[in-house]
């Protein structure tokens, strides 16, 4: 045992935010992709840069990146008086004026300022919590508003702006130190003084992450650009491959789905050589969502791996071998290859990925660690003298686990990445380090069922009545704007504005989000947004929104864990 290489560990970030802006009006409707980077994208780089040791893959959504690009332009040109941030709740931290108490404008700020973790963000800091506790107590007695001085909501705005800054920040910045001492109280130089940390981290995020990755600590990998479900743009029927009774939208095929799924890649290739300056050689496809075609795809565009969740493995092993349900299910800890697809597959162990993700929160970090690394121990133990490498791929999101963590998940990751790196037996790795090694020797199957990382199908985007609807509207719509682009009615410029526009409504998120038993005030907020991309590329292409378009088309009303933002990969989910 003691001549075994050591078993490979892969820890894969995704970080992804869809498109939250109004491309016609370049107002951003939601705050969700400046407030995430300042809290866990610069997070994130600065535990890597605090273990040199340490490695890990990174993979960004484009349409986040090409955000974090549309944000600093705002500040900037509004830093030198040429224009206006299209936040209403960044504008809001630096205006000169703030609405009245009590009227519209001012209520909906409040209710924008206490959109936050209660128990880690707002309870953590008194100052902030006293602050929560005046708003609630004047929203029940709105007769009493108008006696609010006038310096609550800017220092609301600052500490809502305080409460979701990275740890890293927190435990470091003066700016960052000296304005949560202050407590209250805050002056217009404190707000444009916090704006200013705002921006340059956000202006940081290229290049720590490409010095990352320029030193080899880091894989830097991408999405799809605006995060669509690849298989189901190239066939909404592979979705039957793992649910052979899923009910399909009535229109069963999106149109010209092959040549919008390329788009994407392409898109997605050339806005993260732009943001990174390097070519990606890894791709985590939108929701690890795959299918044969898909990876045929993604070989044609140049990607040599990609990943997706356990049970699409297991799917397609099970279909490949029928007896293997009862013989033992297929190894995740080693790469595959499917048919005649040559581009390598890792699969996430959804266990140790879903520890993390919705258990790990509550723990102390040595004990959650400590766990995590025995059950990695377990499973390298378990090799057993096999040619084919072990490679144990953690994947999860990088952004909303940690808002569940004390200080943002910050003593978790420290001992996380500290243990890793001076494992004896476990060897911390990225996927093209893998490549580059020639340690891809892999496994083989004729075949992938399709399905992703949530119970290795597509039910959390399809099948639902409110998600067959959604689709339904989607390819209308792209059925208009199909004939437009065909017909010459549009210049050059003005079609690939309706490009873009379609790639939004293409997203994942609008149809992961629709469906009862989500949140009620998130499914509102997704919805609309959904709805209103749709009525903007109506508008692009000259042609009049239907009025089906217009209809609310999901209400929620439930409490999924960690508010539906994660789905451990594998629950049973609704179908």
């Amino acid at each position: 045992m003691a001549s075994e290489p050591a078993a490979q560990v892969v820890l894969c970030w995704h970080m992804h935010q869809p498109g939250y802006q109004d491309l016609q009006t370049g107002a951003f409707l939601f705050p969700w992709v400046y407030l995430h980077t300042i809290k866990d994208y610069s997070d994130m780089a600065a535990h890597l840069e605090a273990h040199s040791d340490a490695k890990a893959v990174v993979n960004f959504a484009p349409v986040l990146l090409d955000q974090i690009e549309t944000y600093l332009t705002q500040i900037e040109r509004w830093r030198h008086g040429a224009g206006e941030i299209g936040d209403p709740l960044l504008a809001a931290l630096v205006a000169e004026t703030l609405p009245e108490a009590g009227s519209p404008s001012f209520l909906e700020l409040v209710e924008k300022c206490l959109r936050a973790n209660r128990e880690r963000i707002i309870g953590r800091f008194p100052a902030f919590s006293r602050l929560a506790e005046i708003a609630g107590f004047y929203r029940s007695k709105p007769e009493l508003q108008r006696y609010i001085s006038s310096s609550f909501l800017a220092d609301l705005l600052v500490w809502y702006h305080l409460g979701w800054m990275g740890e890293d920040l927190r435990r470091k910045n003066d700016c960052i130190r000296s304005l949560q001492e202050k407590g209250a109280g805050f002056t217009m130089e404190d707000r444009r003084a916090l704006m200013e940390v705002i921006f340059e981290t956000l202006a940081s995020i290229g290049p720590r992450y490409r010095r990352l990755a320029e030193k080899g600590q880091v894989e830097l990998a991408v999405s799809p650009y605006a995060h669509p479900m690849l298989p189901l743009l190239l066939d909404l029927g592979s979705a039957r491959e793992a649910l052979p009774e899923i009910s399909l939208p009535v229109h069963e095929h999106y149109p010209g789905g092959e040549v919008r799924a390329r788009w994407h890649l392409a898109r997605a290739k050339e806005v993260f050589q732009r943001f990174f300056g390097l070519e990606p050689s890894g791709c985590w496809a939108s929701e690890g969502g795959l299918s044969q075609p898909t990876l045929a795809l993604l070989h044609e565009q140049g990607f040599v791996w990609t990943a997706s969740g356990d049970s699409v493995l297991h799917n397609s092993y099970n279909k490949a071998k029928p007896g293997a349900r009862e013989a033992g299910k297929a190894n995740i800890h080693t790469p595959w290859r499917f048919g005649d697809a040559p581009i390598t597959v890792y699969f996430r162990d959804d266990g140790l990925s879903d520890l993390i993700g919705f258990n790990y929160a509550d723990w102390h970090a040595r004990d959650a660690v400590g766990d995590l690394v025995h059950h990695m121990e377990t499973i390298a133990s378990h090799k057993g003298g096999r040619p084919e490498p072990c490679v144990i791929s953690v994947i999860l999101d990088g952004e909303n686990a940690w808002e569940y963590f004390p200080e943002n998940g910050f003593y978790f990751l420290d001992e996380l990445y500290q243990v890793l790196a001076n494992h004896p037996r476990l060897q911390m790795t990225t996927y093209r380090e893998l490549a580059e090694r020639a340690a891809t020797a892999a496994s083989e199957l004729p075949g992938l069922v399709s399905g992703s990382w949530i119970y290795g199908t597509f039910s959390t985007w399809i099948g639902d009545s409110d998600k067959n609807r959604a689709w339904d509207l989607l390819c209308e719509a792209k059925l208009h704007f199909d004939r437009v682009m065909d017909n010459g009615s549009l210049t050059a410029e003005q079609k690939e504005k309706a490009a873009m526009q379609l790639a939004l409504c293409e997203g994942s998120d609008w149809f992961w989000w629709f469906g009862d038993y989500n949140p009620a005030q998130i499914v509102s907020d997704f919805e609309h947004l959904y709805r209103r991309h749709l009525v903007n590329l109506y508008e692009l292409i000259g042609y009049p929104a239907p009025p089906s378009v217009f209809q609310q088309l999901s209400q929620g009303g439930g409490e999924p864990a960690r508010g539906g933002a994660m789905r451990p990969g594998h629950t049973e989910g609704p179908a």
